[in-house]
């Protein structure tokens, strides 16, 4: 029968470095995060079937065409 030697250890009690993860933001936070950002839109959703769309803002008339290269052009 072999003999095997003790193993050490350290005094106290075992300890791992375990990396910290992020803070959860709370949901007022993120609440706050929804409301600031941006609104997206397909321009699809915007568009339909149609080449070119009229938009009203501040009592002003835009027009908002697709090109024959499927780009986007806004103009006043």
């Amino acid at each position: 029968m072999s003999s095997k030697s003790p193993v050490a250890v350290p005094n106290g009690p075992l300890t791992a470095q375990v990396p910290r993860l992020p803070e959860r933001p709370s949901p007022a936070d993120t609440k706050a995060a929804h409301v600031n950002a941006p609104r997206m839109l397909n321009s699809s959703a915007l568009m339909g079937d149609q080449a070119l769309v009229l938009i009203q803002h501040q009592g002003e008339i835009y027009r908002l065409q697709t090109t024959r290269q499927g780009k986007l052009i806004l103009t006043k």
